[in-house]
């Protein structure tokens, strides 16, 4: 710490904090639960995908890419895995007829919206010993930092 003060061990309690929920070890624990019985396509490598198309809504494998931190490839190779499976469709971009958009299909939006709630619940489930306004605290403090801190869209 430069000069030690106390916003300053806050943003590195902040940061430790978030090297741990970023870890990938944290990540694959959370994703293999959170896609338990699934299907054989769902999984905590194919998570990420069906997650961000959810958010992002259709997109070209090169554009999700970037969403989920892996090259185009490993992207398609998740895709065509969940597109046997029933979960992912690829369409025609219709603003480039050369190119493809990923979608999710009505079964992979229900496939997602199962593991958003067991996300829901494991968090809702991790805050129940905390008084009620400090748990609502928290959830705003988070949402407001992840909007306006340093990791909001530019």
């Amino acid at each position: 710490m430069e000069n030690g003060n106390a916003d300053d061990r806050i943003g590195h309690d902040i940061a430790d904090a978030l090297g741990t929920l970023l870890k990938r070890s944290v990540r694959a624990s959370l994703y293999q639960e959170l896609t338990e019985h699934l299907g054989e396509a769902v999984d905590a490598v194919s998570y990420p995908v069906l997650s961000a198309l959810a958010r992002t809504g259709p997109c070209s494998a090169a554009e999700l890419a970037g969403e989920v931190g892996l090259d185009r490839s490993g992207v398609s190779r998740r895709a065509s895995r969940l597109e046997a499976a029933g979960l992912v469709r690829r369409e025609p971009d219709p603003a480039d007829g050369r190119s493809v958009l990923l979608t999710l299909t009505e079964r992979g939006t229900e496939t997602v919206a199962v593991m958003r709630r067991r996300l829901a619940a494991r968090i809702a489930a991790s805050l129940e010993s905390w008084p009620p306004d400090e748990a609502r605290a928290f959830a705003r403090g988070l949402r407001r930092f992840t909007e306006e801190g340093p990791f909001g869209e530019p």
